[in-house]
């Protein structure tokens, strides 16, 4: 008899949490352990990618505060066994990646194993398993961070992955908390289609995906969930967003460099529709990333393309999961620094795909979906995705 069991799998780039401490975190967790109650996960998974923040030689200190915060919490006490894998180590240079990875049990839940990389084999999870720190010589996640000859124009930073593997019941899974390179110049973004960090990210996740399917170990269905930091197609984009505009290229005076891009509108007021520097990205008509859900800018979300043989998503139905401002009052507000972007995505195998049970005709029991629509969640809006698993028997 075909049994399922109720997943609730989260990706939150927090670190604007960090950066702006305690102003957000509460209201963040209120939408985080709302979520948890009406959904009724019975497995949850919660990745986070760049703890601490910017600033994380002095915010680390409240990381651990952070996810105390989640795992003490009355709305979580259901939960008998949980996994934690928090990256904090910054002085190791060479390995950290600000990436947290956190895996709640419900009492309810009988027969869950957890994949030891060491002795490879699996084993029942039982209790509270914490582990903060470099994550050295932890056998029941393996993690990563991109090799620095990978891209040897750009500056290296806390990006990789984490990879954990999990039995519910008899049904494997990877689950695979990912950080990949944003876009470090809109200006650079704009030269060419795909543009360059566009290639790079590409080569990151055939990375990640060839590392979580080599034959070492039994390949499982897996669901890759974190900040892929996945752009528009800037490019083709404000080609078409300024097709009834002037375009204007700012050099800078010494250099043949390009310091701005301003698109004016033809009429004679001359309103400055479109204005582009490394980290500026203004458009007049802001609603466009929002109406309908971005459906309209859609078709500019281009990265995932190269990967369908792979990889499968669930329907885009929320707007752009970046850059919202980060005040308080204008929690559905775009920041003016970058062109808004669906960069926080639950992405799966297509054997992943094939393990979600789906209701009978068009009654979904999947939903993908942003948390805290109109609350300020920090400059990225969480992004999770709830369903049930077929898992078989007990």
């Amino acid at each position: 008899m075909e049994t399922y069991t109720d997943v609730l799998l989260v990706t939150a780039n927090v670190g604007s949490l960090f950066d702006n401490v305690g102003e957000i975190e509460s209201d963040w967790l209120r939408e985080l352990f709302g979520t948890v109650q009406s959904h009724k996960p019975r497995f949850i998974a919660l990745h986070f990618q760049e703890i601490g923040g910017k600033d994380y030689m002095v915010n680390m200190g409240h990381a651990e505060n952070f996810f105390w915060n989640i795992e003490s919490s009355e709305e979580m006490r259901d939960f008998d066994r949980v996994c934690i894998y928090v990256d904090n180590h910054f002085k190791n240079v060479d390995s950290f990646t600000a990436l947290g990875s956190m895996y709640f049990i419900h009492k309810s839940l009988k027969n869950i194993y957890q994949y030891d990389f060491n002795v490879k084999d699996f084993k029942a999870v039982s209790g509270q398993n914490k582990y903060v720190g470099s994550l050295d010589g932890v056998t029941t996640m393996e993690k990563e961070k991109f090799p620095k000859n990978f891209w040897p124009d750009f500056k290296w930073s806390r990006k990789g992955f984490m990879r954990t593997r999990w039995i519910i019941h008899n049904q494997g899974l990877d689950l695979v908390n990912v950080h990949l390179f944003h876009d470090a110049s809109n200006l650079i973004a704009c030269n060419a289609s795909p543009s360059i960090y566009s290639a790079n990210r590409q080569k990151a996740l055939r990375y990640v995906i060839n590392r979580i399917s080599e034959s070492s170990y039994t390949p499982l269905p897996f669901f890759l969930f974190g900040d892929f930091n996945f752009r528009l197609d800037t490019l083709s984009l404000v080609q078409n967003l300024s097709t009834s505009a002037e375009v204007q290229t700012v050099k800078k005076d010494s250099s043949n460099e390009v310091e701005k891009i301003i698109c004016e509108e033809k009429d004679n007021d001359h309103k400055i529709l479109l204005h582009i520097e490394t980290k500026m990205f203004a458009y007049l008509h802001q609603a466009v990333f929002r109406e309908d859900n971005g459906r309209a800018i859609l078709k500019y979300d281009k990265e995932i393309a190269a990967f369908q043989d792979v990889i499968a998503e669930e329907e885009i139905l929320f707007p752009p999961s970046y850059p919202y401002s980060e005040d308080y009052t204008k929690p559905t507000q775009y920041m003016n620094t970058r062109c808004p972007s669906w960069c926080d995505r639950i992405l799966m195998s297509h054997t992943a795909q094939d393990i979600i049970h789906r209701r009978d005709e068009g009654e979904s029991s999947v939903v993908y979906n942003i948390l805290g629509p109109n609350v300020c969640m920090g400059d990225h809006k969480t992004v999770f995705l709830s369903f049930a698993l077929k898992t078989n028997g007990h």
